[in-house]
């Protein structure tokens, strides 16, 4: 980055000050140094997500598109607003890098298509059997050769681990808002961050019985879809369409949370 000078070890409020002579005299080189002084946000966020998007995107794309997110936020910052700017940066910055991962088509049309077309398919077999139907008797209504029906299964379930996820991160569950000068969270923003947690547990609690036993087993207990349909019962193509029914209700549930603050 041209014109940046020396940046040393600063402390939030020297680089505080530094945003606010950058915003006051709108000198280029100070702009560049405040972006430099920040970047442990950029760093920060790149990490934190590297979980989401390491399917879908470079770990190099993540951080230009947050870096650009961190000079967008340094122009728009308003002291007045009486927020600290990390806090303000880090919203700014998450949901700049949640928005390029939206981008990169993480759900292909024929996946959606399929999820459709199988929705659709189980509850008119599940009306003529009485009874729910099993993967054979859905993909021979689809269809479908098993062997793609499960593959199409397995791709949706995946696109619906990282909706979740989205969600998680998006609401900034499980990043604090705030960082302090040596790096460690603020108790206000740990606080803030117990708060939310303690909804989604609401929201996973207003769930019916299996939607909550298959986000249980498959977040909190690590078993896979096969797996979670011998304990229900059920065929993996089941728990992955109750899989998408729970995950729809939390984010409403956390949307409607997040509208009230």
């Amino acid at each position: 980055m041209k014109g940046v000078s020396f940046v040393p070890d600063m402390t939030s409020a020297e680089k505080a000050e530094m945003l606010r002579r950058y915003k006051e005299t709108g000198d280029k080189t100070l702009r560049n140094n405040v972006v430099m002084a920040y970047m442990n946000i950029v760093r920060y966020v790149a990490v934190s997500t590297r979980n989401m998007y390491a399917k879908y995107a470079d770990s190099e794309d993540i951080v230009n598109e947050a870096t650009i997110a961190l000079m967008s936020a340094i122009e728009s910052f308003d002291f007045s607003k009486n927020v600290k700017f990390e806090t303000y940066a880090s919203i700014k910055i998450r949901g700049a890098v949640i928005d390029f991962i939206r981008r990169q088509d993480i759900v292909p049309r024929n996946i959606r298509r399929f999820v459709h077309e199988y929705d659709a398919a189980y509850a008119e077999l599940f009306s003529k059997l009485d009874r729910e139907p099993t993967d054979d008797e859905l993909a021979a209504h689809m269809q479908i050769p098993k062997n793609k029906f499960e593959s199409c299964v397995a791709k949706a379930a995946a696109a619906q681990t990282l909706s979740f996820e989205d969600m998680v991160i998006n609401n900034n569950f499980d990043m604090p808002d705030e960082v302090s000068e040596d790096g460690v969270w603020s108790a206000e923003a740990s606080l803030y961050r117990e708060e939310k947690l303690k909804y989604l547990a609401k929201a996973i609690a207003s769930l019916k019985e299996k939607e909550q036993l298959v986000i249980t087993l498959y977040y909190y207990e690590k078993l896979k879809f096969s797996d979670i349909g011998k304990v229900l019962e059920v065929s993996e193509s089941r728990v992955c369409q109750i899989h998408s029914q729970a995950v729809a209700k939390i984010k409403k549930y956390m949307a409607d949370y997040v509208g009230r603050q």
